[in-house]
């Protein structure tokens, strides 16, 4: 199949030109929201300092009448300064080895606990914990941001899931790289690096009937359930190939594969509408990680009747690897990341590229529609989140950073990705540690904390329509988690 290079209209090139001066004016909003942050930081030291000098002149001047001599004052109030780190520090170092020790059983219930240790206020950690690129973006103070006038905690500070119940799955014998709710969210669909993929269910009321065992032969690289039913799961890998599983049949009813210049098949999207379903290939380059050792990409549009491709989406000259796909909810639009930092729109009717902006710096790893359509989330390869406004494009409605999750050693088998709830309010990403954020998505109250895994947790999902989400983690184990 060949892909003819389409001739940009002069519209478009008038929507590229327009989309670099708003990233060129985003970028100088940026820069100076960081100069006024930083600004904000010295005056207010340069006032505690002040109050501080006043402060101890008082005391000495009191201390003295009292015929207590400097020297005694000085050596007590450096004890103070020592003593109130270290003991902030031995109790998140208590916390640490509590959750490390704590192992869920089958099913476990548990109820809300805080970290009560608190950092000393730098300017590093504020520079690591900047979030936003709009006038909204938090301040820190302490342990806590300042945002939009409100107290909100930081990510190590946020409490611990009140927990319904928690059920671990056991089933795999190598870290776990897709976990997905089937359509209904009776069935899960869960792949390891070893290749293997298995189907279960975490209800004991739901028949077991569909649980099966898939050997695949090379490494799991994306998932997806057919959207109409929980009939059919595609399975994607790094060989190119392409496997349909029928869970009624317990069969593999077709095996397809990609072209050999794009044997990693990144990831899989069905159209919730037409018996159709997307893939993003990618070729291969040496690199030290997952997404550096992407290639370029290719998007096929294959029919789910005939088992055929049905034609190619246009991406231009050589494009970087698209990494991450989701349609909207009639499936008209596709959208679709890639490695460059660029989101494109695409019209799948048409089967041309409608719009596309610079969403990222880095590579974006995961890709969203909000629940009402009106915007779409973007993660990228560096822990920032953006929520992008479909209605006023290159407009960003809600932002947040999660670098101090990521942990390239994940990046090994695994790319760093977001669920979204049913009802779009919570947002739970991947993580380096044993812990996975939540986050309240444009809400008034701090986001939360996943029970612990005993490693990384490296994939993550939502239920379709219940509170209940899924971890898998480089502990070989996938935990079902449902909140109060």
């Amino acid at each position: 199949m060949s892909l003819t290079k389409p001739r940009l209209p002069a519209l478009l090139k008038i929507s590229s030109e327009k989309n670099t001066i708003s990233r060129l004016k985003k970028d100088n909003k940026h820069l100076n929201l960081k100069l006024s942050q930083l600004q904000a930081l010295l005056e207010e030291k340069e006032v505690q300092s002040g109050q501080s000098k006043r402060s101890m002149g008082a005391t000495t001047s009191s201390t003295t009448s009292s015929g207590v001599d400097d020297e005694n004052l000085h050596l007590s109030t450096s004890s103070e300064e020592q003593c109130a780190p270290a003991t902030a520090h031995l109790s998140k170092r208590e916390l640490s080895e509590e959750c490390s020790a704590t192992e869920p059983a089958q099913i476990i219930a548990s109820r809300v606990k805080s970290s009560s240790g608190h950092d000393l206020f730098s300017a590093s950690t504020l520079h690591a914990s900047y979030s936003g690129v709009d006038d909204t973006a938090p301040r820190f103070y302490g342990s806590h941001f300042i945002e939009n006038g409100r107290d909100v905690l930081r990510e190590e500070e946020f409490p611990e899931v009140s927990a319904e119940f928690q059920e671990t799955f056991l089933g795999h014998t190598s870290p776990i790289t897709r976990c997905q709710f089937s359509a209904s969210g009776n069935n899960i669909a869960s792949a390891s690096v070893d290749g293997t993929v298995r189907i279960w269910t975490y209800d004991s009321s739901i028949s077991a009937s569909r649980n099966a065992t898939i050997y695949c032969g090379a490494e799991i690289m994306s998932l997806d359930w057919e959207c109409k039913s929980d009939r059919l799961l595609l399975i994607g890998t790094a060989d190119g190939g392409i496997k349909a599983w029928n869970v009624d049949a317990k069969r593999v009813v077709c095996d397809l594969n990609t072209t050999e210049a794009f044997p990693s098949v990144l990831d899989l999207k069905c159209s919730p509408v037409e018996p159709i379903f997307v893939s993003a290939a990618s070729s291969r380059r040496l690199g030290s990680n997952s997404i550096d050792s992407l290639g370029y990409a290719s998007l096929t549009v294959w029919n789910m009747k005939t088992w055929k491709a049905m034609t190619v989406l246009p991406l231009g000259e050589d494009p970087p690897a698209i990494t991450s796909l989701c349609f909207n909810h009639n499936g008209k639009i596709l959208a679709a990341s890639a490695t460059d930092g660029m989101i494109h729109m695409f019209d799948m009717s048409a089967g041309l590229q409608i719009t596309g902006w610079p969403a990222h710096d880095t590579a974006i790893s995961s890709l969203l529609f909000g629940p009402d359509e009106t915007s779409i989330f973007s993660l990228g390869s560096d822990g920032k989140i953006f929520e992008w406004s479909l209605q006023n494009q290159g407009h960003v409605l809600w932002s947040r950073t999660c670098s101090r999750f990521s942990d390239h050693e994940t990046s090994k088998y695994c790319r760093h990705e977001m669920a979204l709830e049913a009802n779009g309010r919570q947002l739970l990403v991947t993580s380096g540690s044993v812990r996975a954020p939540i986050y309240q998505v444009r809400g008034h109250s701090n986001g939360l904390r996943t029970l612990p895994h005993s490693a990384a947790i490296t994939t993550v999902d939502w239920h379709p329509s219940l509170p209940i989400f899924l971890t898998g983690s480089a502990d070989n184990s996938v935990r079902v988690t449902s909140i109060l």
